[in-house]
């Protein structure tokens, strides 16, 4: 089986899947979701005329008064009666204009002696201090379109908007997997021969800045049963993630139980570095990732691949890693028949890797905050050129 570029392997993990259904969800609890159907406004906002300061509502054409103060408004309060020739009205942040007013005279510019209001300095014109009615959006605007994320400012501007629920689509389940005899769980004692299991808390990190649910099934041996048997367990999920046993050895069974349980296979092994041996497929109606056992390279074909997968099950727009340019501080050599993603920092000279690119390099992965892209067949970059950069 030949190498399938990133691109093309990105593409076909995105046509196994399916989009989770749609489901509406209370405004607290879509906060990181992505909206699986654009909405509207239901309302004007501002619902009227509205004063943007405290101060009094006026006529702009009689500056600078002298006004008869005849009414108050406040925000919440009761309609205000209109205003006359030479009538003002104390009015507060927020409240709606009387008919006949145009203008704000803040509380700064103004002079009060008896019930007379005078404009004391500033200028007053039509409009000033004044939010016009439905100047935000009109009942029937569009709001938001679907695959939009929602943070808190469109949270708040869909409350604005009369929502007090929005259909977001539902949180994917991802079922881990960590297999190998090596392993033991983190913070157990490791004796000679053992390693702990760092693969299964570093991708529920990262999972944990999206919307889903991650559901652990601990360590696998290096047996073919017991890996068929928790594949058969992890088919309740909607995305199951295996790490290790992916290559060609003779303890990399995930291949062959995956095929004896049932799964169907899409694609293995990728022209990337580090990642080169990750699989997937679908075994009933979950999504299958084979990612590789070694850390540096599960890190990252996580970020290419499974991130990108929960956003696009959740509704996403764009769900790819958005990327950057960057300024190298350092030349890079021309990469080989694979796309290179290498660790780096961002400093005030510009990007440079990290001290290791070894796969198992995790000192030196908790230093990068990116990695740079290099396609295959880059030629070599010399200092001061830009290169693309994947935020991390």
């Amino acid at each position: 089986m030949s190498l399938l570029p990133v691109a093309e392997a990105q593409a076909r993990l995105f046509a196994l899947a399916t989009l989770l259904p749609a489901e509406q969800t209370p405004l607290v609890a879509c906060t990181g979701r992505w909206l699986a159907q654009s909405i509207i406004a239901l309302r004007d906002q501002p619902w009227a005329a509205l004063s943007a300061m405290d101060g009094y509502a006026v006529r702009a054409a009689e500056e600078p008064g002298p006004w008869r103060i005849t009414a108050t408004s406040s925000a919440g309060g009761p309609p205000p009666a209109s205003l006359g020739p030479g009538e003002a009205c104390r009015i507060f942040t927020g409240a709606p204009l009387p008919p006949g007013a145009d203008a704000i005279l803040i509380q700064e510019n103004a002079a009060v002696e008896a019930d007379l209001l005078r404009a004391i300095d500033g200028t007053l014109a039509t409009g000033r201090h004044v939010r016009p009615a439905a100047s935000d959006f009109g009942n029937g605007a569009p709001l938001l379109e679907a695959g939009a994320r929602l943070g808190p400012a469109q949270i708040a501007l869909a409350a604005l908007g009369g929502h007090g629920q929005l259909p977001v689509r539902r949180r994917p389940c991802i079922a881990l997997i960590s297999t190998g005899d090596e392993l033991v769980p983190a913070g157990a004692p490791t004796p000679p021969g053992r390693l702990p299991s760092s693969n299964a808390p570093m991708l529920a990190a990262l999972l944990a800045a999206l919307p889903c649910d991650v559901m652990d099934l601990g360590i696998v041996p290096d047996d073919l049963d017991a890996m068929v048997a928790a594949l058969a367990r992890a088919k309740q999920a909607d995305i199951i993630v295996s790490t290790g046993g992916a290559s060609v050895g003779d303890h990399d069974l995930v291949r062959p139980a995956f095929a004896q349980a049932g799964g169907t296979l899409d694609f293995w092994k990728i022209a990337m570095r580090p990642g080169k041996p990750l699989m997937a497929g679908r075994l009933d109606s979950a999504l299958f990732l084979g990612l590789p056992g070694n850390p540096v390279s599960a890190f990252v074909t996580a970020t290419l691949f499974l991130l990108p997968l929960v956003r696009h099950l959740s509704g996403a727009h764009d769900p790819l890693p958005p990327t950057l340019e960057a300024r190298l501080a350092s030349p890079l050599p021309q990469t080989a028949e694979r796309d290179d993603y290498l660790r780096a920092r961002q400093g005030k000279d510009g990007i440079v890797t990290v001290t290791s690119q070894d796969s198992a390099a995790t000192a030196a992965l908790a230093m990068a905050d990116c990695l740079i892209h290099r396609p295959a067949g880059s030629p070599t970059a010399a200092q001061g050129e830009s290169v693309t950069i994947i935020p991390l």
